[in-house]
């Protein structure tokens, strides 16, 4: 894809794409799987098991960490092999509200590369999640005076671009996502007429994961935050 040129209007995505994110409920998780230690069923097919009940569960919860929490308990509860203890349950309730309290880590260049961007572009930072968690999050990250504005949707699909589009009057061939899932960075984005720039993070959730679809040239991939000012 060729270098863009003139003024552009630029989503960016926050988890996993300008701070760390991810990778403390993985953390999480594998504390969790420790703790159950269970006798006959393998790493991964706990790890399955929270999978199907965060698949369910998110149209009732929706994201962050406290919605997590729900669901390592609710996976506790159903493959625990010993009587439910409050102290053990109280553990593992621990385990997914200590993930609120992580320092905000952002990525590498991405201070410099927003700061950068932020001076000729128009941008918008898009996440998804619990409104007061990612708030705080954006709070703390520094970030935000360097975006003309910042959303917390409830979920990203096809139409939460196309409602970006038409309420701020945006040219779709000029307007981009950037961010590090498939599920709700990249495919809807481009399914909603945006050009999108896709930036893969070796931690995404399992569950934003799934195969790009075709982009008749509307998409970058690129393997660092860094090189966006090579092409904006």
């Amino acid at each position: 894809m060729a270098i863009a040129t003139g003024r552009q209007f630029i989503l960016i995505d926050g988890d996993d794409t300008l701070w760390e994110n991810n990778v403390y409920f993985e953390q999480a998780i594998e504390a969790f799987i420790d703790f159950l230690a269970h006798s006959s069923l393998s790493r991964d097919q706990v790890r399955a098991a929270l999978d199907e009940v965060e698949r369910i569960n998110v149209r009732v919860h929706g994201y962050g960490s406290a919605s997590f929490t729900k669901n390592l308990r609710e996976t506790y509860e159903r493959l625990a092999e010993r009587d439910l203890q409050p102290q053990d349950i109280e553990h593992v309730l621990q385990l997914g509200q200590r993930i609120a309290s992580q320092p905000v880590q952002l990525l590498p260049e991405v201070a410099e590369t927003v700061r950068y961007l932020g001076g000729r572009h128009d941008l918008m930072l898009l996440t998804k999640g619990h409104p007061e968690e990612q708030r705080l999050k954006i709070d703390r990250s520094g970030l935000e005076p360097f975006f003309n504005a910042t959303a917390v949707v409830h979920e990203k699909a096809e139409e939460t671009y196309r409602a970006i589009v038409k309420d701020r009057q945006l040219d779709p061939a000029r307007t981009w996502m950037i961010g590090n899932s498939p599920r709700s960075d990249i495919n809807p984005a481009l399914a909603a007429g945006l050009n999108a720039v896709f930036i893969p993070h070796e931690q995404t959730w399992r569950l934003e994961l799934e195969e790009i679809v075709h982009a008749d040239g509307r998409l970058l991939t690129l393997r660092a935050f860094g090189e966006l000012r090579a092409h904006f």
